[in-house]
């Protein structure tokens, strides 16, 4: 990843217990760029903070008394502009699938390291998608198993890219300029599986930005049609 931007990043953390929040804060506070509006410790005030704050990224963990992680990812996206990363110990397949189709932008674990975590709150902050590479592996793994395809080794070429059937469907309409939605409607399929598909595309092809994605599917259908 590249080094932080200079533009100011107004961040919330969301985690219940105090020691934590108090880490991260000591963290993100060695960058000037990044400032700190508010704590909460369980879902319901992390949405409450994100709607009257409006920060630019919340870093979320998943497991709070309550009123869930997930549930609050579901929430802040729908409701707010705030950007979703989850930062957490939790290294689930199954949590980070359900994560990214509730629409969080990053996937981080608690051992990340200050400077990378930096980098990811502007990462996320720029509208691009962050996971962490310990946990990428197993979520490509786990979504390439449910459509029998072999688990693809991760690069950023798309020729390299083992894509599924219906991953390549989602990246081609995205380089059409389909929204999420759209793309649903067209495919028939729900909203949460077009974001798991888009999700599992940022991670399989190493790009940033739904820019870049539909660069890529540009790309792709190009080659196709020559």
């Amino acid at each position: 990843m590249s080094g932080p931007s200079e533009q100011r990043v107004r961040v919330v953390i969301a985690d219940d217990h105090e020691a934590v929040r108090s880490g991260v804060a000591a963290i993100l506070a060695t960058d000037p760029a990044i400032e700190i509006v508010g704590e909460a410790e369980n879902g319901f005030d992390a949405l409450a903070l994100c709607v009257r704050e409006t920060p630019d990224v919340i870093l979320l963990d998943l497991r709070m008394p309550g009123t869930d992680g997930i549930w609050a990812t579901e929430r802040i996206t729908a409701e707010t502009d705030t950007r979703v990363l989850v930062l957490t110990t939790y290294d689930s397949d199954d949590l980070i699938a359900q994560a990214l189709a509730a629409g969080a932008s990053g996937y981080l674990l608690k051992s990340t390291r200050g400077p990378d975590l930096v980098r990811a709150v502007h990462h996320v902050a720029e509208r691009r998608h962050v996971i962490d590479p310990a946990v990428t592996g197993g979520i490509i793994a786990r979504l390439n198993a449910s459509s029998g395809v072999e688990a693809p080794v991760a690069s950023p070429a798309l020729d390299r890219c083992r894509l599924t059937g219906r991953e390549a469907q989602v990246l081609d309409l995205l380089a059409a300029g389909l929204s999420n939605q759209a793309i649903a409607d067209h495919l028939h399929i729900g909203l949460t599986t077009v974001k798991t598909h888009v999700g599992a595309l940022y991670a399989k092809t190493g790009t940033g930005s739904r820019v870049e994605l539909a660069r890529l599917g540009s790309e792709r259908g190009g080659r196709r049609d020559a």
